[in-house]
């Protein structure tokens, strides 16, 4: 049921990061569920974590080894190794060391990453019988299928790419992301992984990615529940033959800066696309606040209300509903008669009720879309924040419902 998600697009190696897919049969037998991305010696890693306080085993370990070395990460889906306690962090370390063992580096230098069902025991002998046909199917162009091989309840496989030039030398950035519920990512999505062969100082890409993950991964909601294996990583391999990025300033910079931002707007946008059930891709946007942080509150208070969700699944205009979620935000000193609420192009509220022009033909009309814009201007002040979201349908209860079963 995604919407407007068509297929993967072109995902161009990129040197100097691998990737290998085989099966663990985690959840089911034959599925692809493990996958091993390789970095280049000498590549510098960055990344986000989900801020839920019940973050996952490999959660911990990603975020002790991160300022290290990485050459190697490895990701399961079926089993999140959340709510696992001590034994979980064992498992997570055990499978890391072996992947360490038959690749030949250090146990730090590996990154695990796992997203599935939480509360159960990792299967770890499953895992490590898989990673020698992980290791052994090691390529470039193995984007594609990584992407499916991280799915779990996603109905299709999210990635882009972009490539600009740069003194005559093309510089490649390549992403893959999944998610599809459990999402209001507090940091990043569910799991997220983008490379370019640029080579970046660690300072300056930390920031670009935590920079990058707030303006698009902190930036959309399906249902928001913030996931406890939440990871977003940004390797830069270094195999451009161009000058290293060492401050986030000049021309080169601000090539990447570009490219990186449109591949995370993408991928990120592409899990909303892609919402468990979802019918309707929808864009929250909140102009004219006193400051980004009460935009924001009003947007995710639109965003998150069960009754437009379902408003939105019905194609029903009950802007109603719109202007009560905008009341509770909790914006202090609101002043309800200086807020217009448009419903696309269509004025359906403006100084405290029913706009004089609105009709109920003009609402159906736009809520009769599958990509629907919810415009809310303030008139407090000049900041604007925007987020993206989905519909609530029969479906999403029905996936959530049977998802262990």
């Amino acid at each position: 049921m995604a919407v407007g998600l068509g297929p993967l697009p072109t995902l161009h190696p990129v040197p100097g990061f691998e990737l290998g897919i085989a099966s663990a049969g985690i959840k089911r037998p034959g599925r692809k569920d493990v996958v091993v991305m390789r970095c280049a010696e000498g590549s510098t890693i960055a990344g986000v974590t989900t801020t839920n306080a019940f973050c996952a085993a490999p959660v911990l370990i990603t975020r002790e080894r991160l300022q290290g070395e990485v050459r190697y990460l490895l990701t399961n889906t079926g089993n999140a190794n959340a709510g696992t306690g001590p034994d979980g962090l064992v498992r997570a370390r055990r499978s890391c060391a072996r992947l360490a063992e038959l690749a030949g580096v250090s146990e730090d230098a590996v990154l695990p990453f796992s997203t599935g069902v939480i509360g159960e025991p990792l299967p770890v002998e499953k895992i490590e019988a898989a990673l020698p046909a992980a290791l052994a199917d090691l390529k470039v162009d193995n984007w594609a299928q990584a992407a499916e091989g991280i799915m779990t309840t996603d109905t299709q496989p999210k990635g882009a790419c972009r490539q600009f030039e740069h003194d005559g030398v093309t510089v490649t950035i390549t992403g893959i992301s999944k998610g599809a519920g459990m999402i209001r990512p507090n940091m990043a999505t569910m799991l997220g992984y983008i490379a370019t062969d640029a080579k970046v100082a660690g300072d300056v890409l930390q920031a670009l990615v935590r920079d990058a993950a707030n303006k698009s991964f902190n930036r959309i909601t399906i249902d928001g529940d913030t996931s406890t294996n939440d990871c977003c990583m940004l390797i830069a391999t270094g195999q451009a033959a161009l000058p290293e990025i060492t401050a986030a300033s000049g021309e080169l910079f601000a090539k990447l800066k570009q490219a990186v931002f449109d591949v995370f707007m993408e991928i990120a946008q592409a899990i909303v696309r892609d919402g468990e059930g979802a019918t309707k891709f929808v864009t929250v946007q909140v102009n004219g606040g006193g400051n980004h942080q009460e935009c924001l509150d009003v947007a995710y208070a639109v965003a998150h209300s069960p009754l437009i969700k379902t408003a939105l699944f019905a194609s029903d205009p009950n802007w109603g509903r719109i202007l009560a979620a905008v009341g509770y935000a909790g914006v202090p000193d609101l002043d309800v008669s200086k807020i217009d609420v448009f419903l696309g192009e269509v004025c359906i509220a403006s100084q405290g009720g029913r706009a004089a022009t609105y009709t109920e033909a003009q609402g159906a009309a736009v809520m009769a879309r599958e990509e629907i814009t919810i415009r809310i201007e303030l008139g407090r002040g000049d900041c604007s924040e925007t987020i993206w979201t989905t519909d609530l349908s029969h479906e999403y209860v029905k996936i959530n419902a049977e998802y262990r079963t």
